[in-house]
C-alpha cells in the first residue's frame, strides 16, 4: 500500500477520534471541524515528511494539535461579534463526567493537553513527547502535576 493510500485510509478511519480531540482542545464544533479538515489537508500536503509509516498516529496527532494551537492563538486575537440569536443544539461529544472534564479544561494549557492525549487518545508518554515536542521528563512532570491537581480538586468537590 502506498504512503498516500495508507494516510487516506487512516484519516477516514479515525475522523471521529480526531474530531473529539480537536473539540476537547477548542470547545467549538465549527473550529474543531475546521481544525480536522486543515490538519488533514496539511498532512496530505506534507506526507513526504513522514519517514516511518509506523509513526503515522503520532505524526498526524502532532499536526492536529499544532493546528488547534494555531486556532487558539488566532482566537485570542479576534474580537467576537455579539450573538444575535440562540445557539443551535449540536450533538458534541460530552464526556461521561462533566465535572472532571471542566476541571481538566481549567488546568494550564500544556498540562491539559498532556492529560487529554494520555487519557482521551490513549497515547504513551513517549508518543505524547513526540506529539508536543517536549522531552519525556517534561511530559511526565506535567502529567503527574495535573493528576495531583485534579485529585485535590475532586476530593474537595461535593460528591453525592
Amino acid at each position: 500500500m502506498t504512503k498516500e493510500a495508507l494516510l487516506a485510509a487512516y484519516l477516514v478511519e479515525n475522523q471521529d477520534r480526531f474530531y473529539r480531540l480537536a473539540y476537547s482542545l477548542l470547545h467549538s464544533r465549527e473550529e474543531a471541524l475546521d481544525a480536522v479538515q486543515a490538519a488533514a489537508c496539511r498532512a496530505l500536503e506534507r506526507q513526504d515528511s513522514l519517514r516511518d509509516t509506523g509513526a503515522l498516529k503520532t505524526w498526524f496527532i502532532r499536526i492536529l494539535t499544532n493546528v488547534c494551537q494555531d486556532a487558539l492563538r488566532q482566537r485570542s486575537r479576534t474580537v467576537p461579534f455579539p450573538e444575535t440569536g440562540p445557539e443551535p443544539a449540536w450533538e458534541d461529544p460530552e464526556p461521561p463526567d462533566e465535572t472532571l472534564a471542566r476541571r481538566v479544561d481549567a488546568l494550564p494549557a500544556g498540562v491539559s493537553t498532556v492529560i487529554k492525549l494520555r487519557f482521551y487518545e490513549e497515547l504513551s508518554l513517549k508518543e505524547i513527547g513526540e506529539v508536543t515536542g517536549q522531552n519525556l521528563n517534561t511530559v511526565k512532570s506535567r502529567l503527574y502535576a495535573g493528576l495531583k491537581k485534579l485529585r485535590v480538586a475532586m476530593e474537595g468537590a461535593d460528591i453525592e
